[in-house]
């Protein structure tokens, strides 16, 4: 037995109702040898990407709110370092401070601050203020550093 086809036989008048003008503008396969086409689902299609475009965006907000939160935390610590500054320089102090050195400020009983080169711990039992302020170091732009506060949000 022959599986060969003669195309001779082949009455093209009698097929051309079967073939397609203009195939590629039809919505299902023109033959059947064809690809098999599927409508696509562009609700579908539509969904994905409209989840897709809130991803990324909400990832990009999320990233802005963290880099916003790190510069208010940043503007918070400078704002704190202007006001221990401002206050140093309004305390009683009996030397000329350096830079890169560091200082302790204290309250006095009077309500005054001093600036001191001496230690919470280096005074003992004599220990003539209120109370321990701050530990500070003096910067090249003559603002002070919070090393280390009595007070902790003085530097957070």
């Amino acid at each position: 037995m022959s599986d060969k086809i003669d195309i001779s036989k082949i009455d093209l008048e009698k097929e051309k109702d079967k073939i397609a003008d203009y195939p590629g503008l039809i919505a299902h396969a023109h033959s059947v040898g064809s690809a098999i086409v599927k409508p696509e689902d562009k609700g579908r299609i539509k969904g994905n990407a409209v989840a897709a475009m809130h991803d990324q965006t909400d990832r990009q907000f999320r990233q802005l709110l963290e880099q916003m939160q790190t510069l208010v935390q940043q503007a918070n610590y400078l704002k704190k370092r202007v006001e221990i500054s401002e206050r140093i320089y309004l305390a009683e102090m009996g030397f000329d401070p350096v830079m890169n050195k560091v200082y302790y400020l204290y309250l006095r009983k009077n309500g005054q601050d001093v600036l001191s080169m001496v230690s919470p711990d280096e005074w003992g039992r004599s220990f003539p203020f209120e109370g321990f302020v701050a530990e500070v170091r003096l910067l090249a732009d003559h603002t002070w550093e919070i090393v280390r506060a009595e007070d902790e949000t003085f530097y957070q």
